[in-house]
């Protein structure tokens, strides 16, 4: 299923509750954020391995509501995701080049 498929989808359960109304920009990015904090909490006092092993079906449910809210917040403005993924990849490889990026986590402002 493309991206496109699962938004509607994602509106299409939003609309059958009448949500819309609760989905303006800010709301939605804030949802966002929360839902991502929701995500990393299962990571709290644990390292990775432990956490996951732990955490795996609270996990998957968490990121299903940053993606389902991002796509939600990229319905709402106009974004399309698969572009807005597409030119920030170009930006990045800019920023990242394989020469001076590989193996190492240092930002682009310093490599």
């Amino acid at each position: 299923m493309e991206i496109r498929e699962l938004t509607e989808k994602v509106i299409q359960f939003r609309d059958d509750r009448n949500w819309q109304q609760f989905h303006n920009p800010k709301d939605l990015a804030l949802s966002l954020s929360l839902e991502a904090s929701e995500l990393l909490e299962n990571f709290q006092w644990k390292n990775s391995e432990d956490a996951i092993a732990a955490n795996n079906e609270k996990m998957k449910e968490e990121l299903a509501d940053v993606l389902m809210y991002a796509m939600l917040f990229a319905y709402e403005t106009g974004i399309n995701i698969e572009q807005a993924v597409e030119e920030k990849l170009q930006k990045n490889i800019l920023k990242y080049p394989v020469d001076k990026a590989y193996g190492v986590s240092t930002k682009y402002t310093d490599l």
